[in-house]
């Protein structure tokens, strides 16, 4: 089955399954932005819509019906997918909407669900990107399709560790991280060196690492 088929069928299986006002928003709300997501992002790191529901209703924290461009419910996992283009979310923003945003994503938060935006002009221009960062966020939430070693699931963990240091990676964070010794966080480490993902820091002219910063191929290893 082609995107095409697949997208037809998806939405006329939610147009059937809701009335009022769910159905009517569907038909107004779901629109080039939120098609061109599916086809550019979603189908070809998916390939199928299971699980994902466009136009989605909640409520935020005044009680109002907000509907979510998408919204994504494996089982316990609540996600929220929005599409946000720079005029009606930026230049087109006042302060009260402004303001009316953040409180409904805080509220989303504090209610289970994961918020997260792309944009409209990287999902028609820089579509790859989309789909490392989607595969990045769901890789949080769904297992593998093929058997991965420890050794990769190491390395991910080194990185995710790296990011949120934001600050060189000393080989004694890693060795506390994994509770292993210096050998062997160093030896971890000089491999993801030596795979382009991570720079060596050195002070002054010594040769000797003193930590390990990102490089700009992180993402790729996600690809």
């Amino acid at each position: 089955m082609d995107f095409n088929e697949a997208y037809q069928q998806f939405i006329h299986y939610h147009l059937a399954h809701r009335t009022g006002e769910r159905q009517s928003r569907l038909k107004r709300g779901h629109l080039h932005a939120e098609s061109l997501f599916l086809e550019k992002v979603w189908w070809p790191l998916i390939g199928h819509m299971n699980d994902l529901h466009p136009e989605y209703e909640v409520l935020d924290w005044r009680g109002r019906s907000y509907f979510a461009d998408f919204a994504w419910l494996p089982g316990y996992t609540k996600l929220i997918i929005e599409i946000k283009g720079f005029g009606p979310h930026v230049r087109d923003m006042d302060r009260m909407k402004y303001c009316n945003e953040l409180n409904r994503e805080t509220f989303l938060h504090a209610m289970g669900y994961q918020v997260i935006s792309f944009a409209y002009d990287d999902i028609k221009q820089r579509p790859q990107l989309c789909v490392t960062l989607l595969r990045m966020v769901l890789s949080r939430y769904r297992p593998s399709a093929a058997p991965v070693s420890r050794a990769v699931l190491a390395e991910k963990e080194v990185l995710r560790l790296a990011i949120h240091a934001a600050k060189p990676l000393r080989p004694v964070d890693v060795a506390r991280h994994f509770e292993v010794d210096s050998k062997t966080a160093v030896q971890i480490l000089k491999k993801l060196c030596a795979k382009g993902l991570l720079n060596p820091v050195r002070r002054g002219k010594s040769e000797r690492a003193v930590g390990y910063e990102l490089s700009n191929g992180v993402l790729d290893y996600y690809l």
